[in-house]
């Protein structure tokens, strides 16, 4: 598994006439582990979601591993280079099992062991919409997880430890530290933010390092 450097070149992204992210220029090495802070609104997800293609840009450009996504099956490709942790779920009009998550990611045997490890390895059979704020990270993460064993060069993490207790976002911190791939993880967890190499703030859509 080779670990893949990232590279935002003067993002931009708008909601309506507001500008969500303003210029962002940002290169995170291959293997390097990143935290993003900010206010709330600041543009960190938004920045995230982007080199997802799940929003578009309005300019600038995302490579993964030197590769930018344009066409259907290079963002295709891109899903399956960067493993992703949602924030929130939207469970859709017919909500999967925990177990059909976890079988998604590309290796359902990686994930079911590190659904095991995050101790949510009981529900497999329960729908997502049913479970709680901390079991649903547990669960997004040990996809990622599965994903990462998979061939996952990257992983993104959206407030991967809010709905965890202290030992919860512990825990979470050195599963992500001991990764052997890219990292960038939106957190406000000071345990996260100690487990990455760097810490990069935004603040009404653009970004500084620390």
């Amino acid at each position: 598994m080779t670990a893949a450097a990232i590279t935002f070149s003067g993002v931009t992204c708008r909601y309506g006439r507001r500008t969500a992210v303003d210029g962002v220029d940002l290169d995170v090495a291959a293997g390097e582990h990143v935290a993003l802070t900010g206010a709330n609104g600041s543009g960190k997800t938004t920045l995230l979601r982007a080199a997802l293609g799940l929003y578009p840009t309005t300019t600038g450009s995302i490579t993964v591993g030197g590769r930018p996504a344009v066409t259907g099956a290079e963002w295709a490709r891109r899903r399956r280079d960067v493993a992703w942790v949602p924030q929130r779920l939207a469970p859709g009009r017919f909500p999967l099992l925990v177990d059909e998550l976890l079988d998604s990611g590309g290796n359902p045997v990686a994930a079911r062991a590190a659904a095991a490890q995050l101790d949510v390895a009981g529900l497999g059979s329960r729908p997502l919409h049913t479970l709680s704020g901390g079991q649903l990270q547990r669960v997004f993460l040990a996809r990622a997880l599965g994903a990462v064993a998979a061939g996952a060069r990257a992983l993104f993490a959206d407030e991967p430890t809010a709905a965890l207790d202290f030992h919860g976002q512990e825990q979470v911190a050195a599963l992500l530290a001991a990764l052997p791939v890219t990292v960038v993880v939106v957190s406000h967890d000071r345990a996260m933010s100690r487990a990455c190499d760097r810490v990069a703030e935004m603040a009404a859509g653009k970004l500084r390092l620390v």
